[in-house]
């Protein structure tokens, strides 16, 4: 393993704590410095590659659906013609886009995005390596969710202590709490798949049923109710597919664990106090405020998507379409169609609908697979990434979580460790191995009588 290997997944544990801590990398400076670390990780990957004769690249699939979006998003930006003269303006550029200089940035971040999942992919080529993002991730999200906590009780209307949002409930690092909830059901899910398939040593398991508690009490005290509604689809998923074929006592057994974990974070939210989505589901879906008001939102989204078919608005015009069909004062602007599946179809029309078709087929297939993998390890990561992005399909049916760059990057970041589970690499320590590692620990462990008897 190279030195520009080295820096190559430095640089990518780096964009994925980065991206999370800044805000979520929402505001346009800091997705500048992401960009800029994307491109010095590309760089770094190059490099590595023509020092070593041999540029990796993944095939997974999965890749495709991001660049046919970008490509697509480029398409929607050409101009096929002109519009007629209007308010002394001529030969204005009659392009698909209904903002065109929108979709053109939002194609060049998917773009970006797409070159981070590629180098990912190359970059966990081992199974230590593999071990050691799974570890980083799941000790992040202990840490992050532990702050989120403190800051919850000390400091709740403001983000570090420092910047207040006007317009959202923060909650973490997040200006939106729902993202907050997004980045958690990513991190708690490895944790849960582990503890589920049963890959960890008896000596770890309690570690990880802490980290994954905690995370559970902040999703839980950050008020997200379609958090929540994704993390019980979790939690059901790792059940079904960890017990399938072990009998009923294992069934008994994660039963028991899942309503373990549940009754601690539900304590822990207890024990904090404040509000949480468990007090959130006693109130009403509508809202005063149009900005969370989905019902107002998806009538007007389902208006655009009829008004634009077959090829959509333009990604990333969502804004522009929506106003001109909107149905309320107007007085407040609505970026986003709290739906990604919606926005998707009012963005790309019927073209977003067939590429978002085969990623949930590529996905589903490639989650399948390997969820059966031979080696205890991989199975139980596999399970927890697998169940991980699930959620996050779940919650994408009532917020945009997919549309906030840190959710977006975690969630490749996840996927690609699904992705990576489906391999085998030389350093696999296989399930007899562990087994007699386990063995050689218990006797290290024991001193014989008749050696003491000697050193006596």
């Amino acid at each position: 393993m190279t030195l520009w290997n080295r820096i190559v997944f430095l640089l990518i544990c780096t964009i994925v704590i980065f991206t999370t801590l800044a805000y979520g990398t929402v505001h346009q400076p800091i997705i500048a410095v992401t960009y800029i670390l994307v491109s010095l990780t590309m760089i770094a990957w190059a490099v590595d590659g023509f020092a070593g004769g041999e540029l990796k690249f993944s095939r997974s699939l999965l890749q495709l659906p991001l660049i046919l979006l970008a490509l697509y998003a480029f398409i929607q930006t050409i101009p096929f013609g002109t519009y007629a003269e209007a308010s002394g303006l001529t030969a204005i550029p009659r392009t698909i886009s209904v903002e065109p200089f929108a979709t053109q940035v939002t194609a060049l971040h998917i773009l970006f995005l797409a070159a981070f999942f590629a180098v990912i992919l190359t970059s966990l080529d081992s199974a230590a390596r593999l071990r050691k993002f799974v570890a980083l991730l799941t000790i992040f999200g202990f840490i992050y969710a532990f702050y989120a906590i403190l800051q919850s009780v000390l400091s709740p209307d403001k983000i570090y202590g420092i910047y207040k949002p006007q317009s959202a409930t923060p909650f973490g690092s997040f200006v939106n709490r729902h993202d907050f909830a997004a980045i958690i059901e990513l991190l708690i899910a490895l944790p849960l798949g582990m503890l589920f398939s049963g890959s960890l040593r008896p000596d770890k398991r309690l570690i990880y049923v802490v980290a994954a508690a905690l995370m559970g009490t902040a999703l839980l005290l950050s008020g997200s109710r379609g958090g929540l509604v994704a993390l019980v689809a979790e939690i059901l998923l790792i059940v079904i597919l960890t017990t399938r074929s072990h009998g009923a006592k294992n069934l008994v057994l994660k039963a028991g664990l899942s309503i373990l974990l549940v009754l601690s974070a539900v304590g822990g939210a207890i024990f904090v106090g404040g509000d949480t989505s468990l007090t959130r589901f006693a109130t009403a879906t509508a809202s005063d405020d149009i900005t969370s008001n989905r019902s107002q939102i998806w009538s007007v989204t389902l208006k655009v998507i009829g008004e634009y078919l077959p090829f959509g608005a333009g990604l990333g015009a969502f804004p522009q379409a929506y106003s001109k069909l909107d149905t309320a004062s107007g007085f407040e602007r609505v970026d986003q169609a709290h739906n990604d599946y919606l926005q998707m179809l009012a963005d790309a029309g019927i073209v977003g609908l067939v590429i978002g078709g085969l990623f949930l087929f590529w996905f589903f297939r490639e989650g399948k697979r390997n969820v059966s993998a031979s080696n205890k390890f991989r199975r139980g990561i596999a399970v927890g990434a697998f169940a991980g992005c699930f959620g996050i399909l779940v919650h994408s049916a009532f917020d945009f979580v997919l549309h906030i760059t840190a959710v977006s990057v975690m969630f490749i970041a996840v996927m690609s460790i699904l992705v990576a589970t489906g391999r085998t690499y030389p350093d696999d320590v296989t399930d007899h191995d562990d087994e007699q590692q386990k063995r050689r620990r218990r006797k290290a462990s024991v001193t014989p009588i008749s050696t003491i008897e000697k050193a006596q």
